[in-house]
């Protein structure tokens, strides 16, 4: 069983946006296995479906990013799942725009949603798809730029890394992470 897990903020008003990235990712998963977030446990919204003969459930926490983790664990509980069996995608400041990097283990690198998965995910060991958003320009808040639209021209770029980090998931499916990381982390 897997649990792959894209972390963003509910509501319209954050459609969109940088912070909401991993949303992104899932609802990409989602069209792909023809698999709508339909259900809703633990305050998350979810699809459960079989691809590759094992049970894989997609999920967009709806706590807001920096409660993430209290979703998560609940579900992880309630399908008796591990650490090692999840995936978490979420945007990242300190890579470039439209990058992706997947790690095994890592810190929050202050990214709230990250440190509340830590938390409740009570390891720092679980699998991370990292999506690059680069540093807001000098003068520029975080928090306003990470809670910004995409420019048209980033919006394009984003397309194909929402498509690439989707791809990265399917191929977890089939492979072990180290292999899915030596696969996408170099091209």
């Amino acid at each position: 069983m897997k649990l792959i897990v894209g972390l963003g903020n509910p509501g319209k008003q954050y459609d969109g946006t940088k912070h909401n990235i991993g949303f992104k990712v899932i609802d990409e998963l989602a069209t792909r296995w023809n698999a709508p977030l339909m259900q809703s446990k633990f305050n998350g919204a979810f699809s459960a479906i079989h691809k590759n003969g094992e049970k894989v459930i997609l999920l967009k926490p709806l706590t807001y990013m920096n409660l993430s983790g209290e979703c998560i664990r609940p579900m992880m509980d309630y399908y008796n799942m591990e650490a090692e069996d999840l995936v978490v995608l979420y945007d990242d400041l300190d890579l470039p725009m439209g990058s992706i990097r997947l790690r095994k283990k890592g810190s929050a690198g202050g990214h709230n949603g990250i440190k509340s998965t830590i938390a409740h995910v009570g390891t720092a060991e679980f699998n991370r798809i990292r999506i690059g958003i680069s540093r807001p320009p000098q003068g520029t808040k975080v928090v306003d730029y990470v809670l910004s639209r995409f420019s048209d021209e980033d919006c394009t770029m984003m397309e194909t890394v929402v498509k690439k980090s989707a791809d990265a998931c399917e191929s977890w499916l089939e492979k072990p992470f180290l292999e899915v990381m030596n696969e996408f982390n170099g091209s």
